[in-house]
């Protein structure tokens, strides 16, 4: 029952939270906290107890398994399922998950008990979407995430909240329902080509169908994933949602849900839709590396801080995208060290931009200045996660963007030398963020608190994450690289450079040989 705790406890923590109420707020964080660290050990455990295992035996399917009838008439399972890749980021999940309940510990005053309520519940839909291997389990939890975000921007946001939450609501809700339309239609042909109606992953793999069908199907589930990531020209809600959301809501957004992106990406898009991925794989490429230069290129003009941080996003999951699609060893380490350690850095981003609105009630970059004068160790931490987020050697943001492209070179050269112009501008946006923020003359004669306990304990894990998987990034690949290799083995081409398939059908296990 380790699977179900991990879906458990933050959701029944969370109705107890909200029962809880407002008269009992001290209370109501404890249970949070508690709820979410419990998470974090059960992660660990899994991952401690079960690392050699994973080393041992590359080629067994799952770490752990649940595996129950729910709906048997249309063949429907509860069917959980964790691997090294999941755990990788249900243990991010869990450790952004507590950095959330400790970075709202006094911004949220109002509502508390729903307030956390809605984190739990957040989180809780962000683990489903990691563990479910049934289709219909997947698609109810991808949307149990979006109720309880968007309750967290339009009860506690900022100005503009109620336009921010509209807007995340409606690109992640249509996308989503393109993706239950490709769900269906992919339950359809799996029945009506074999007999058995199921919405089970390993036996839709080796789904026969037309190339006609297999590419419209794929965009169908392409297109939800492209949303979350999000994918340049689906990248709109984005920066209003962060720049309304709290700062929790921002570190839940930007660290773990647009992470549920990239793992579509890789879990479900190429494996299910093989041929379809190929032929498709320029276009993917080409969008990711556009969304790296457009997202830098836009952050550099950022005057709001939390915009600025938000625009980011855009321009580091494009490699993501692009490591994905160009499918080889090296891209697919690269891009999920890339979206753990982009959750743990631009994670950290908006919790000093949340710490510094606390302070000074603006985000605005034209009144900031001088700011290293007055609050020195809250500005070098600062100095610290913008040059993270700019690949700073020795972070593991680094080693992601670096494998990335290193991997994409061996199948398009032109794209891995658009991709590096795209991480000088990220030295452009960063150092301008450090410049106006805090260097310069302190004109506005800001005089606020430096870090306080809380926060050193908060952004000194974070530190060390980083520096921790820039220097043994292998602590990532040992745990993931089997998992990676197995859905490497059901789609064995590398991007781009892939062999043609066959036009005709869909080859038995979902891959050409």
């Amino acid at each position: 029952m380790t699977l179900v705790a991990l879906l458990l406890i933050p959701f029944v923590a969370g109705l107890v939270a909200w029962g809880l109420g407002d008269r009992r707020a001290r209370a109501v964080r404890w249970v949070t906290l508690a709820a979410v660290v419990a998470d974090f050990f059960i992660g660990l455990a899994i991952w401690v107890g079960h690392a050699s295992e994973v080393a041992i035996a590359p080629h067994a399917p799952w770490i752990l398994e649940v595996n129950a009838a729910w709906i048997p008439e249309l063949g429907i399972r509860f069917h959980l399922a964790i691997d090294g890749l999941s755990l990788v980021l249900i243990m991010l999940t869990a450790l952004l998950g507590v950095m959330s309940v400790l970075c709202s510990w006094t911004e949220i005053t109002e509502r508390v008990g729903f307030f956390h309520a809605n984190i739990l519940w957040v989180l809780t839909g962000i683990i489903g979407v990691f563990l479910a291997v049934d289709l219909f389990l997947f698609y109810f939890a991808w949307e149990v995430m979006l109720v309880p975000m968007y309750f967290l921007i339009v009860i506690w946001g900022h100005e503009d909240r109620v336009y921010a939450a509209i807007k995340f609501f409606i690109f992640t809700q249509l996308s989503g329902l393109l993706m239950l339309v490709a769900i269906l239609a992919l339950y359809v042909m799996h029945g009506r080509a074999t007999g058995t109606y199921t919405f089970e992953y390993a036996a839709l793999l080796n789904t026969p169908m037309s190339p006609t069908a297999e590419m419209w199907v794929m965009l169908g589930f392409f297109a939800a994933f492209a949303v979350k990531l999000p994918v340049f020209p689906f990248h709109t809600w984005l920066p209003d949602a962060h720049t309304e959301a709290p700062t929790a809501g921002s570190v839940i957004l930007a660290g773990l849900m647009l992470k549920t992106g990239g793992y579509g990406f890789i879990r479900f898009v190429v494996p299910l839709f093989p041929h379809a991925a190929y032929r498709f794989a320029p276009v993917a490429m080409i969008l990711g590396v556009i969304g790296i230069l457009y997202g830098a290129f836009v952050a550099f003009s950022q005057t709001d801080l939390k915009r600025l941080v938000a625009y980011t996003s855009v321009s580091h999951l494009g490699f993501v995208l692009l490591g994905v699609f160009a499918w080889n060893a090296l891209a697919l380490q690269g891009a999920v060290l890339q979206m753990v350690c982009h959750g743990i850095s631009t994670g950290a981003l908006f919790i000093l931009v949340g710490a510094f609105q606390e302070r000074m009630h603006t985000r605005d970059l034209g009144r900031m200045g001088g700011l290293w004068a007055a609050a020195p160790r809250l500005s070098g931490m600062t100095l610290f996660f913008a040059l993270a987020s700019l690949g700073l050697p020795g972070l593991g943001d680094f080693i992601g963007e670096f494998l990335v492209m290193l991997g994409t070179f061996r199948v398009d050269r032109v794209l891995t030398v658009f991709a590096a112009i795209g991480i000088l501008f990220a030295t452009f946006y960063a150092l301008r963020m450090v410049q106006r923020a805090l260097h310069g003359a302190n004109v506005h004669n800001w005089t606020i608190s430096d870090l306080m306990p809380r926060e050193w304990l908060i952004l000194g894990v974070l530190v060390f994450s980083l520096i921790f998987l820039g220097l043994h990034p292998q602590s990532i690949f040992r745990v993931s690289g089997p998992a990676l290799d197995r859905i490497q083995a059901v789609v064995p081409f590398t991007g781009a450079t892939v062999q043609a398939a066959p036009t005709d059908a869909r080859v038995p296990g979902g891959a050409s040989r």
